[in-house]
């Protein structure tokens, strides 16, 4: 195809050659030809097509990745290879599509933690091996342009216990330099021996971080890591820059004003910042924060797009169409303002000591096993004008009150159900005891907190650090809004969200 500068926009022209062959073979299936530009309902289309089934929360393990890939082995359009195995002997495999002159390379979930990518990528592998769908001829141009090897999971010890860090508590991120643990040294072997001349390091990243002039949360964050101190920009960095202005410019098809730029100072320890050094335009792409979106299946999706996108983009040499300065204009990522829940101006004294100010409020999860459960906390208090939430509540005519335990108790966590539960809300119970029930960890989905001690200590005050379990009153002390381990619930409105919490 050579270097031409055209537009993603453009890909029409790509399937036009094959459109009646393919509209031939089934005038069933979508057909991507029809349509100069392709739409978000087109990519959505594509999307629902080749999302992995199997994969449907973040918690997934090693087994369920490794199954996969031999799955993909076996149906012989990718090439599998084991490139090495992890500190606690878990394979690490690599996958590979194309014999173009072009070579990529892309890794994910080297932090066990950060696993949305990784999601992405067991899509596009369904992808690659799709067919008769009116994109054959995407599928042609990266295998004639481009030679793609993939590493899904770089860090199987830490997403066996969903953590940053692998089996030896080292961030592989930080070991490019010294090259310490086992995946690092694997990585920059791959890196060595592909010499790839483009790059894709694929991560998680707070969902706290703001886009800058905006309330809205970094749903993509990019980079084009630097290569040295001065953070100079030459034709490699320079090419990262443009890669990322497209996929910037992709995201705001989903969600506008959801782009921001990580910080670009040099880290001689990082991966990205090495890859770069050594010849491979490389573009960090951190997935963030998505209101309603726990799972991270949207920003799946979104992840899914930009990456076809871009490979798309190198394939054809169109990224080129781009500049620098576009890249440019993408601002940093704000400060963690952004909080779960936001209240602002409430009063919270007392008639002695009165105190009408803002409360901050954020959600801790955590794991068990391939689930998790969340503990809320009150983050901040005071003049917090600048901050923001995913849920906010004006409470300039609000006031706390304290929230009350159920009369009666409850043998099982299923003697209740939702709707019963969300009851004994609206009447200022925010607490029922368990009076027995499986002993340990046990998890629920009610929105209400179940407890097994003695007695259950509703948020009387709000302390930093302290507890989110208190309700909201308006001035004559009707209860207006509750917040129930963090989660902000209107009392008002029918109840739609989904809650994590445990008994206590």
């Amino acid at each position: 195809m050579g270097r031409i500068a055209l537009s993603f926009g453009l890909i029409a022209v790509l399937f036009s050659a094959c459109q009646h062959v393919e509209q031939t073979i089934s005038s069933s299936k979508k057909d991507f030809s029809d349509a100069m530009t392709l739409t978000t309902q087109e990519w959505d289309s594509l999307f629902a097509t080749y999302k992995e089934p199997t994969i449907k929360h973040r918690r997934f393990k090693h087994s369920d990745v490794s199954a996969l890939v031999k799955k993909h082995g076996e149906s012989g359009i990718l090439q599998v290879e084991n490139i090495g195995a992890s500190a606690e002997g878990r394979s690490i495999s690599e996958l590979t599509y194309g014999n173009g002159s072009k070579k990529v390379m892309l890794w994910s979930q080297m932090h066990g933690d950060e696993p949305t990518a990784t999601m992405a990528l067991l899509d596009i592998f369904n992808f690659l091996e799709g067919k008769d769908d009116g994109a054959d001829s995407v599928r042609n141009l990266l295998k004639d342009q481009l030679q793609i090897h993939f590493i899904p999971m770089l860090n199987p010890d830490g997403a066996e216990i969903y953590n940053r860090r692998n089996a030896q508590s080292v961030d592989l991120n930080r070991d490019a330099r010294a090259l310490q643990t086992v995946e690092g040294k694997i990585l920059a072997a791959r890196a060595d021996a592909v010499k790839p001349s483009f790059g894709f390091n694929l991560h998680d990243q707070s969902i706290y971080y703001h886009v800058p002039k905006t309330k809205n949360p970094v749903t993509i964050s990019v980079l084009a890591p630097a290569y040295n101190r001065e953070r100079d920009v030459n034709e490699t960095r320079g090419n990262a820059m443009k890669i990322i202005a497209g996929i910037q410019e992709m995201v705001q098809k989903y969600v506008p004003d959801a782009v921001a730029k990580y910080d670009d100072t040099h880290s001689p320890r990082g991966f990205g910042d090495n890859f770069q050094k050594w010849g491979a335009s490389t573009v960090l792409i951190e997935s963030g924060g998505l209101k309603g979106d726990v799972e991270k299946q949207e920003i799946r999706k979104i992840n899914f797009v930009i990456i076809l996108n871009a490979l798309i983009q190198i394939a054809q040499g169109s990224f080129e169409q781009y500049d620098i300065a576009q890249y440019e204009d993408i601002p940093f990522n704000g400060s963690s303002l952004m909080h779960d829940v936001f209240i602002k101006n409430l009063e919270i004294g007392t008639s002695e000591v009165p105190l009408r100010t803002d409360i901050a409020i954020r959600r801790a999860e955590n794991t068990s096993d391939r689930d998790f459960f969340v503990r809320g906390w009150v983050e901040d208090l005071g003049d917090l004008q600048e901050s923001m939430g995913y849920d906010e509540v004006d409470g300039s005519d609000l006031h706390l009150v304290s929230g009350k335990t159920a009369p009666q108790s409850i043998n099982s966590v299923s003697d209740l159900t939702a709707d019963q539960a969300f009851d004994l809300l609206k009447q200022g119970y925010l607490a029922v005891r368990l009076q027995s029930g499986i002993a340990g960890e046990q998890l629920h989905q009610l929105p209400i907190q179940i407890f097994r001690q003695a007695q259950f200590y509703p948020t009387s005050r709000i302390d930093l650090g302290g507890t989110a379990n208190f309700y909201i009153a308006d001035s004559s002390n009707k209860l207006r809004y509750v917040v129930l381990n963090g989660y902000l619930i209107d009392l008002s409105k029918p109840l739609t969200q989904n809650f994590k919490n445990r008994v206590l």
